[in-house]
């Protein structure tokens, strides 16, 4: 029961903090995925053996670069397509159960293509909200919303009634049927955010659910495959039951390319430009 109590505390801290941070300002909201970044870098590098100064600098001047100011369009793109990229990689690495190759240039394009450019893709999808590219906090809590859900669901449903296995030799407590049941919750989910916290077409949203389901999953597992390979249960001790920062942003950060590309197709599909 101490265990669980200590989960709940943390992991509302963690919630408050990112629904306040994010509602209160443009700046806070930056300034704690600033944070983020710091330990899921420093997180990231013990796990891959990599000094955590170089990793840091690199992301701070990249965070800067491409977060905090003004970035064209085109910018933009490269760095989903370099991410997709990478997460492709990474997919293949995992489908086959094959080691993931971590010599010292492995090592820098995961951490720029695997944790720095998606949570600088996170901070740019607030800002694509329609035909209006003014910041829209409920954009990213909606999708930060959406992946609480899956993940709740598929662990619920998993421990109750899962008895077949998805990917076993990486994680050994998650099933299929808890895959589908926070997929399908999520979708559920979509649709009330939809209707009654932000608005935007009930379908736009049921893809985002569709994506965070299938990629967030991808996402957990991938993380779980580098901490096998380190031969750690989490990636961090920062939150008390939970682990790391970086354990509990492992789907948002997988997801980040693929939800900002659905975004850009959607936005051009119909308004007919995106920025």
């Amino acid at each position: 029961m101490g265990e669980n109590i200590t989960r709940l505390i943390s992991g509302s801290v963690y919630v408050i903090l990112l629904i306040a941070s994010t509602l209160f300002s443009l700046e806070s909201f930056l300034v704690l995925f600033g944070i983020f970044l710091f330990f899921s870098i420093t997180e990231f590098c013990a796990l891959i053996h990599l000094k955590k100064l170089h990793g840091v600098t690199i992301g701070i001047l990249l965070y800067v670069l491409f977060a905090l100011f003004q970035i064209s369009l085109n910018t933009k793109i490269t760095i989903i397509v370099a991410t997709i990229f990478v997460s492709i990689k990474l997919i293949y690495n995992l489908l086959r159960k094959t080691k993931i190759s971590l010599d010292f240039t492995s090592k820098y394009v995961y951490l720029i293509g695997y944790v720095i450019f998606p949570i600088i893709i996170l901070t740019q999808i607030p800002f694509f909200n329609g035909n209006n590219t003014a910041f829209e906090p409920k954009m990213i809590i909606s999708i930060f919303i959406l992946i609480w859900i899956n993940d709740t669901f598929a662990y619920i449903i998993g421990k109750s009634i899962g008895k077949h296995k998805l990917f076993i030799s990486i994680s050994p407590k998650k099933t299929i049927e808890g895959f589908i049941g926070g997929l399908i919750f999520s979708i559920i989910g979509s649709v009330f955010i939809a209707k009654y916290f932000i608005n935007m077409p009930i379908a736009f949203w049921i893809g985002i659910a569709a994506i965070i389901g299938i990629f967030g999953t991808i996402g957990d597992l991938i993380e779980s495959k580098f901490k096998r390979m380190a031969g750690v249960k989490d990636s961090g001790k920062i939150m008390p039951g939970h682990g790391g920062i970086l354990d509990r942003l492992d789907s948002a950060i997988f997801v980040a390319p693929y939800l900002f590309l659905f975004i850009l197709i959607i936005q051009f599909y119909v308004y007919g430009s995106v920025s």
